[in-house]
């Protein structure tokens, strides 16, 4: 018998949890194991996470990210949701589609469709088509009645994780800490809590050459760490039409004195 839509659907954001959790949590998985294999991620690689968690001065949401992933890949779903849901509350708009994922597949909770439309509803905000998709198609199988529960959901979750709200809470966030890197008072350097070498910063088109030669030094030049912390911003603030503009920023070169 074929399958209906119904079944269907779920079976394709169910595989999109694990594609979301390969694309995006990649940069935080062995580079080997990212480039050698094109299946989902098994739970050892999800554990195995680097999260760096000096990041969360600068960008919250994908550092939260990263602890849900690892967390969900050690088994400890309760951790995952709760680190989800923070990363969410940084307008994290994968965090906020997972969320809608494990609510649509009942992952570690009863199936809740209008749930699951509500997230997506979020994730779509920016109408990035990869999380426009799934909402469109799910939205066209729920029911008035479910429509109107979503709608419900959706009004409660929107006072902390739409983008009105979370996202220019985690923009001031991300310029409070990038403040630090290039302002008059910048030293130069800048070791970023959570690195067991300073290498674990860099990745795989992330950095050049000459930055991933540097990135040897325990604490390392401040123009690199302004770079990773831009490249992770990109992800964050995707499609968001607000203030943010990464990629600019250049930090303040000391004063030049004479002899």
């Amino acid at each position: 018998m074929p399958k209906s839509r119904r079944s269907m659907s779920s079976g394709r954001v169910g595989t999109a949890l694990l594609t979301v959790l390969l694309c995006l949590g990649a940069p935080a998985l062995k580079a080997q194991d990212a480039q050698t294999s094109t299946a989902p991620p098994s739970n050892e690689q999800l554990a195995a996470a680097k999260c760096i968690s000096g990041m969360e001065k600068f960008l919250p949401g994908e550092y939260f990210y990263c602890l849900a992933t690892q967390s969900y890949g050690e088994n400890k779903h309760r951790y995952a949701d709760k680190f989800f849901k923070e990363a969410a509350s940084w307008a994290s708009k994968p965090a906020q589609y997972v969320l809608g994922v494990m609510a649509l597949n009942g992952d570690q909770q009863p199936v809740n469709r209008p749930l699951a439309l509500a997230w997506f509803a979020l994730a779509s905000e920016r109408h990035t088509p990869r999380f426009q998709a799934p909402y469109d198609e799910l939205k066209a199988q729920l029911s008035p009645a479910e429509l109107a529960k979503a709608d419900d959901y959706l009004a409660s979750l929107k006072k902390t994780y739409a983008d009105a709200v979370a996202a220019p809470r985690a923009e001031q966030r991300y310029q409070d800490g990038t403040r630090r890197l290039v302002g008059a008072a910048a030293t130069g350097t800048y070791c970023m809590e959570g690195t067991r070498d300073a290498r674990d910063m860099g990745g795989p088109g992330t950095l050049d050459a000459g930055a991933m030669s540097s990135l040897a030094a325990s604490c390392p030049p401040s123009p690199v760490v302004v770079k990773y912390v831009d490249s992770k911003a990109a992800d964050v603030f995707e499609d968001w039409s607000g203030h943010v503009s990464v990629g600019a920023i250049d930090p303040v070169s000391p004063p030049v004195t004479s002899k």
